[in-house]
């Protein structure tokens, strides 16, 4: 089959033929990919940044953000069939350790990560887990949905995990609306009231953020503290989530915070600087947000068959893997990038 690989940090990646996956255990299931996403942690891996933490040996083919349909499965699968079409949660869990009999399986002790640390979705197969599988409505297609197996529900993570402490008459500012805040957007309108206010530097993102349900949208152009301090009367917001994490982006974020607010960090690329004296004054809270559970992603493919989470996509063969990626590390994609066998 054909498959996108790394071959060398700081190389542009590669596409070969490489052996398809067969069934190796009874859980086993073989989704034939129908979309990839395309991410901008591919972009990272391909510099290096996940070498040590991931400790793969390449070649290895990339691609965690991935829908199908099911070709093959083990004897033991019961919860799929072939031809199933399906999302694949981005891990493979045990279902045995502490963390997955916690229902917290993003921490699963045995956990593979297909297109971090074993073979991904730039391909024509992919083997997974039933554990992995979520069947999909019969209103969704694998490439129109393949980028919330990743994106899709890291934004609906960290936007449920804000919904839960915000109320009616509170504000919510998003920093980036782009593949994922544009997501996480309309998660936030799905599940609460409050006031959504989408900061990003580019007026193209801002009128998606706007279409896709955000109250107010700012330029970040140099004033964007003082003009979400200005809607929010002088006072911040009661949460800040952050999918930008570098830039600035989290100086300015925790300037547009209220008092006892809470601050969602998504995006990554710079450290946090602020004074632990005004953390505990001001009683503000920091959150980490990792991707989530398999849970939240049915959760997530509930509200993509209600229509109210959809995704802005630009479809590429996989055979034009390199124009994907240059065009998402050039700025030029809006939303997400897909690659369709």
């Amino acid at each position: 089959m054909k498959a996108v690989q790394v071959v060398g940090y700081g190389r542009a990646p590669e596409m070969t033929d490489v052996p398809a996956p067969g069934i190796t255990g009874p859980h086993d299931v073989i989704v034939r990919i129908g979309g990839a996403g395309v991410c901008r942690t591919d972009l990272h891996i391909l510099e290096g940044q996940w070498a040590e933490k991931s400790g793969v040996t390449l070649p290895c083919t990339i691609g965690h953000e991935n829908a199908g349909r099911v070709h093959a499965v083990g004897d033991a699968v019961t919860n799929v069939a072939e031809g199933d079409k399906v999302i694949l949660h981005p891990l493979i869990t045990c279902g045995l350790c502490r963390a997955c009999r916690r229902g917290d399986d993003v921490h699963c002790e045995q956990s593979a990560f297909p297109g971090i640390d074993t073979d991904g979705g730039y391909a024509e197969y992919l083997r997974t887990s039933a554990r992995s599988v979520v069947r999909l409505d019969g209103s969704l297609e694998p490439a129109g949905v393949a980028a919330l197996a990743d994106a899709g529900l890291t934004a609906y993570h960290a936007a449920a995990r804000a919904a839960r402490r915000l109320r009616p008459g509170d504000r919510c500012v998003v920093i980036g609306a782009g593949g994922l805040g544009h997501i996480g957007v309309q998660v936030l309108k799905a599940l609460t009231a409050a006031e959504i206010v989408v900061v990003d530097r580019s007026p193209d993102a801002l009128e998606l953020a706007g279409s896709v349900g955000a109250d107010h949208t700012v330029l970040a152009g140099g004033r964007q503290v003082e003009d979400v301090l200005e809607l929010t009367d002088g006072r911040g917001a009661e949460t800040v989530v952050d999918f930008v994490g570098e830039g600035g982006a989290t100086r300015d974020g925790v300037r547009m915070l209220r008092r006892a607010g809470d601050y969602h960090v998504v995006g990554y690329g710079e450290n946090l600087d602020i004074p632990t004296i005004d953390i505990i004054s001001a009683e503000i809270s920091f959150v980490g947000n990792l991707v989530g559970s398999y849970s939240d992603l049915c959760e997530l493919m509930v509200l993509a068959a209600q229509g109210r989470v959809r995704l802005h996509t630009t479809e590429y063969p996989l055979d034009r893997f390199q124009d994907a990626l240059d065009d998402l590390a050039a700025g030029r994609v809006r939303g997400r990038a897909i690659l369709v066998p």
